[in-house]
């Protein structure tokens, strides 16, 4: 099926990523059980398809989390694919809704009302005319988010083992919460099976008997997160117009997935006043979609009244709004934080940085997200709320102290004291503004907190256990 001559769903490439090449992080015992597994798995499913659908390529963590999980499933010799469906200005609108609201946000306001109904139906309707084409008996379906949950009905009828995931949640319920979940409930309940980031996510609906429970991961050889040395740093952030060095010694050269070598091109496209800083300048950095759950313009006025004295600056850093093509609230949310910006004095805005980041090549994203991990002093991810936060994990994993909202899957990854620094109410600007200063004055403790977080992500966040517990979700299938 076909819109305006363009196919509704459109498959996404993927590129394997061998097992083995985890072997010299995770050890030899925790490679030998993985690969056991996958062996097993990819013997009882055979020839049938393992489909992953989600709403965009680009631009969150889930869309990077199925590039880097796929590209893993297919080196088993399992056919991993990965389809994208196609929506419409409404139809992302109204999942954007859901999306806060799910987090217990009232979001834009919005209904969820006949009308927003007929609109997903009309959505769902399409791509799953297309994907039943495509479909085959006994395929194992794994259905991401919000905006996919229509399909679950569909697909089952079609022959398919439908898994719906869910990467969004908070702990307690409230009127925002039950709104979004009564309008989802007829579409998630048949699912063969739910998967929640943590049980308090999962409504009191759900059969606990299909309920599990797979935190995420990173992978640590993605181009997001392969090893930088420093010059290599101040290369890539040159050359994307972040960081002042007048004469960097090395190119910012970058190695595609097949080897072939290239270098950033792209510059970001940035809100700032003043010369670029240099290197020896300290860098507050939060990475995020431009959404208000993150809560950029409390990062911006936290660090203004709370640390700016220190001499560091922020670059508050997210995606270029128009390459993101499933979040309208993007387009808001830096507007506000741009009317935040304009409203510093000459001198602070000299030390906050916007800065919207190159979305036309994925891997050139990745790469410049890197280094500006990597260079940072401070890593905040100051969300009011927070399914996982992939953000976290990759800036523990590079030994960068962080602070963070106490909410959702953050509270999984931070021992507040020990491996980063929690915030008991992230919209307590002035504890933020505290921490961040704490961490700038105070090399040591960054140095502590940033290497206990390297080895908490090494124990309990890389590919080989969210792997294994999908294995294991299909063999209590019955794959």
């Amino acid at each position: 099926m076909t819109k305006g001559g363009q196919a509704v769903v459109h498959e996404i490439p993927l590129r394997p990523a061998h097992l083995q090449t985890l072997a010299s992080l995770i050890g030899p015992d925790r490679s030998a059980r993985l690969l056991a597994l996958a062996s097993h798995i990819s013997r009882r499913i055979g020839d049938r398809v393992v489909w992953n659908v989600n709403s965009t390529a680009f631009g969150g963590g889930v869309a990077e989390m199925l590039s880097v999980d796929l590209g893993y499933v297919q080196s088993t010799g399992v056919d991993g694919r990965w389809a994208v469906i196609a929506g419409e200005p409404d139809f992302f609108a109204l999942t954007k809704r859901l999306h806060n609201k799910i987090h217990g946000s009232a979001g834009d306001g919005g209904p969820l009302g006949p009308e927003e109904k007929a609109v997903y139906d009309r959505v769902t309707a399409r791509n799953a005319e297309e994907l039943r084409a495509r479909i085959h008996p006994r395929d194992i379906v794994l259905l991401h988010d919000p905006q996919t949950a229509g399909l679950v009905l569909p697909l089952l009828q079609a022959g398919g083992v439908v898994v719906w995931r869910c990467h969004v949640g908070v702990d307690e319920e409230n009127e925002h919460t039950r709104q979004a979940w009564d309008f989802l409930r007829p579409y998630i309940e048949p699912a063969t099976a739910v998967v929640f980031s943590r049980p308090s996510y999962a409504p009191e609906w759900v059969d606990r008997r299909r309920l599990v429970v797979i935190p995420p991961a990173i992978d640590p050889l993605s181009i997001k997160n392969r090893e930088m040395e420093p010059d290599l740093v101040r290369s890539v952030l040159a050359a994307a117009d972040i960081l002042d060095v007048p004469s960097p010694r090395v190119r910012p050269e970058f190695h595609r997935e097949d080897g072939r070598p290239d270098v950033v091109r792209r510059t970001v496209l940035a809100l700032r006043e003043g010369p670029l800083p240099t290197p020896d300048v300290p860098v507050v950095l939060q990475v995020s979609r431009w959404d208000r759950l993150k809560d950029m313009p409390g990062v911006l006025a936290g660090f203004v009244d709370g640390a700016a004295d220190t001499g560091a600056h922020l670059i508050l850093a997210g995606p270029n709004v128009s390459g993101v093509t499933d979040d309208p609230e993007g387009h808001e949310v830096l507007e506000e934080c741009s009317k935040l910006w304009h409203s510093l004095s000459t001198r602070q805005r000299k030390q906050v940085t916007l800065a919207s980041l190159p979305m036309v090549d994925a891997v050139e994203n990745a790469w410049i997200v890197n280094a500006l991990q990597r260079h940072a002093h401070v890593v905040a991810q100051k969300s009011l709320a927070e399914g996982f936060g992939l953000t976290v994990s990759e800036a523990m994993f590079k030994a960068r102290p962080v602070i963070a909202g106490e909410v959702g899957g953050i509270r999984d990854q931070i021992i507040s004291g020990e491996s980063g620094i929690l915030l008991e109410d992230p919209l307590d600007l002035n504890a933020f503004g505290a921490a961040a200063r704490s961490l700038l004055v105070d090399p040591l403790l960054a140095r502590r907190l940033g290497e206990a977080g390297r080895r908490r992500v090494m124990t309990h966040f890389l590919p080989d256990r969210q792997l294994s517990q999908w294995g294991e979700l299909l063999l209590k299938l019955g794959v």
